[in-house]
């Protein structure tokens, strides 16, 4: 297999530049590797994107080259089966998330660069070192394969954003253990219903979180897992707040896990296992029953976050001309398939900048200009963050030529839902302040359901407000037509042809993959669909235009109407419910909650409090939907469900008779008030 040349991206690459040479994008050095060791040119893009969907083998064995993945086995070969589900990727490799990651302490360490910067709201700043990350890892594993964690046992965690939640997902996966993560933010409820489904063996939990100016106890909740989870046998407590720890069931000490030394620690390596062994369970909720939990492999976690974050996101690999590394940043919050992308940088010794708090400030004292001014104290080289955020900032009236050492930002990123043009407009401008007229915009579309992008960034392409660039290399990406037809310049549903490395292996304990097929695949057997509206411009082009079925997107972070019903409709007062989210392209994000309530009851300001307060508690504030609404039925099918999707369409400004078939109804005649209102909203 071809050496990496110098510079590029193994392990040796991490280093700093001391050459004022310009800048190249990591996606031409791609290239120019692919001309130097495979002998292929390609005259643009659109011709590179065809042949890496055309020849996967070929493609994702130069990925594997090109990033110099190390294995101690040969494997047979890189694609066993190239159908979905099913497919079977470099079959005989050996592999371990946490060794690529470790690869980096020496040559990082040595060129100066921290391996994580963290901040909170409360402005504690904490710096990890390459080393001492290995240290804690090495310390964390130690003790945890002391409690008997092996190979294959499940490891829920329940922390925010904060350094200790790389350390122990590096720990537990350098065992085989299998990471799950929910955030402090979340209900009681919701988070049952994700660990509960895995029956973990371990948890690692903190004692409360700080957001918006509070802090917010969570021991009550750590307790009720606990003795909701039988098949915990060992939990490690977080001190996030340092709270009195009268209430917790039987824990270890965070500190305690990650206090040891010496040659034991020193000798450690993580496991090698094999390609395909699972890393991680997520979570992603459609619109009827439990959250499904999502396995992805090791192997193919790594390629697919490396392909990404190097060649489409421009991250990592390489330092500019300054001569100090990249500095990554993605705002999220760990319930967030963006946490997990944030924590990839690691994977290629890039330092990895992390807030933990709220990106507005508090509610007695907003100031959209937190992130900004942290990633300019910190020198921040790649800045992202959920769309929302962007647009809040314009609202604000944020400027950023106040945070001066932000011109060393090279790309704005963006995700969770799609970027206005205004709020791209209003970014470019606020840079051109800071003397950087042509800020790139990495604006990219994906999925917690592999755990990567379809849609992304190209740092050689042209800007277009309101677009993402292109299809990610190796996404077989089309939208197609109600007749199961790709078409060009129309808006279709979003699929994918052919398979990824890091689709889901299975989802946990679904026999038969039957909620796996029923998911991505009944729509066209074999063809992954995604559930999202796309449109393909003649030019390469993408532009999403929110979802094809009736999920909540809220800021990036999905959830199930199912989850939102169970809260909403456990309270006496509520009868029936129905939420649909309207994200839509350049537009204000607007969810409403339609409820009927019992007779006698009416919506006022308390109800609608006691309504939100439900959501706020069960699921979590970003879930509490943007205005609610008292209606006298909840429009059903003949055998009973919700019609969710129709009424979401309707809201969307299509023809009731183009949406619904009255027929199949069980109550067609309460959609005149929805059409009412659909004609009230688009009015207003």
């Amino acid at each position: 297999m071809g050496k990496p040349p110098l510079g590029r991206a193994g392990a040796d690459a991490n280093l700093p530049r001391m050459s004022a040479a310009p800048y190249v994008p990591q996606i031409r050095r791609y290239q120019q590797w692919l001309r130097d060791t495979r002998g292929l040119s390609f005259n643009d893009y659109q011709a590179l994107w065809e042949w890496s969907v055309r020849d996967l083998p070929a493609f994702w064995q130069s990925i594997w080259d090109y990033f110099d993945i190390r294995s101690p086995t040969p494997y047979q070969q890189v694609l066993a089966e190239g159908t979905m589900p099913g497919a079977r990727w470099f079959e005989g490799a050996q592999f371990n998330y946490a060794r690529q990651v470790l690869r980096h302490v020496e040559p990082a360490h040595a060129a100066g660069f921290p391996a994580i910067i963290s901040r909170n709201e409360k402005g504690r700043q904490r710096e990890l070192s390459w080393p001492e990350l290995r240290r804690q890892v090495a310390s964390l594993a130690l003790h945890l394969r002391a409690q008997g964690l092996q190979p294959g046992d499940r490891v829920a965690a329940y922390l925010p954003n904060v350094p200790e939640a790389m350390v122990a997902f590096l720990a537990v996966v350098s065992l085989g253990g299998i990471w799950s993560i929910c955030a402090p933010d979340m209900g009681t409820n919701a988070v049952l219903d994700r660990f509960q489904q895995i029956e973990p063996k371990m948890l690692i939990a903190c004692d409360g979180v700080s957001y918006g100016g509070k802090d917010f106890d969570r021991i009550a909740v750590v307790a009720e897992l606990k003795a909701a989870l039988p098949s915990v046998q060992h939990v490690v407590i977080h001190r996030n707040l340092g709270l009195a720890t009268e209430g917790l069931p039987e824990f270890t000490d965070w500190t305690q896990t990650i206090d040891a030394s010496g040659s034991e620690v020193d000798a450690f390596e993580p496991l090698w296992l094999p390609f395909d062994h699972p890393l991680w369970i997520v979570y992603s909720s459609g619109t009827t029953g439990l959250p499904k939990p999502i396995v992805h492999s090791h192997g193919g976690i790594v390629l697919v976050m490396l392909g990404a974050g190097a060649l489409h996101n421009d991250i990592g690999c390489s330092y500019d001309r300054n001569s100090w590394g990249e500095r990554y940043h993605w705002y999220s919050s760990t319930g967030w398939v963006m946490w997990n992308a944030q924590l990839a940088g690691l994977l290629s010794g890039t330092t990895c900048c992390i807030y933990d708090g709220n990106p507005g400030g508090s509610k007695d004292k907003p100031d959209w200009g937190v992130l900004w001014r942290f990633a300019s104290e910190l020198g921040v080289t790649f800045f992202g963050a959920g769309a929302a955020f962007f647009a809040n900032c314009m609202k604000a009236g944020v400027d950023l030529s106040q945070f001066p050492e932000l011109k060393k930002v090279r790309a704005l990123g963006t995700t969770g839902s799609p970027l206005s043009e205004d709020a791209q407009r209003w970014g470019t401008r606020e840079f051109q302040k800071l003397g950087k007229p042509d800020i790139w915009w990495c604006n990219i579309s994906g999925g917690t359901d592999f755990a990567g992008a379809f849609i992304g960034g190209n740092r050689e392409l042209p800007q277009v407000p309101g677009q993402m660039q292109c299809r990610e290399l190796g996404a077989s990406v089309e939208a197609w037509n109600e007749q199961g037809q790709p078409v060009i310049g129309e808006v279709g549903e979003l699929v994918c042809t052919k398979p990824i490395p890091s689709m889901p292996l299975y989802f946990w304990n679904d026999e038969g993959n039957k909620r796996y097929l029923s998911s991505y695949f009944d729509m066209y057997p074999g063809v992954w669909r995604h559930g999202d509206w796309l449109k393909i411009s003649p030019e390469g082009g993408c532009v999403i235009y929110g979802r094809s079925d009736a999920t909540i997107n809220r800021h990036g972070l999905r959830m199930g109407t199912s989850e939102l019903y169970s809260a909403v409709e456990a309270l006496p007062e509520v009868l029936d419910s129905l939420v649909v989210d309207l994200e839509y392209l350049g537009r204000e994000s607007y969810m409403p909650l339609f409820v009927v309530l019992r007779p006698g009851q009416a919506l006022d300001a308390a109800m609608k409090a006691k309504i939100a307060g439900a959501i706020r508690t069960a699921l979590s504030p970003r879930f509490v939907p943007d205005e609610i609404l008292q209606v006298a039925e909840v429009p059903r099918t003949l055998s009973g469900k919700k019609q969710e999707l129709p009424i979401k369409k309707l809201l969307l400004g299509q023809p009731i008779e183009k949406v619904v078939n009255r027929d199949a109804m069980a109550n067609p005649q309460c959609l005149e008030w929805y059409v009412r209102f659909a004609k009230e909203r688009a009015a207003s």
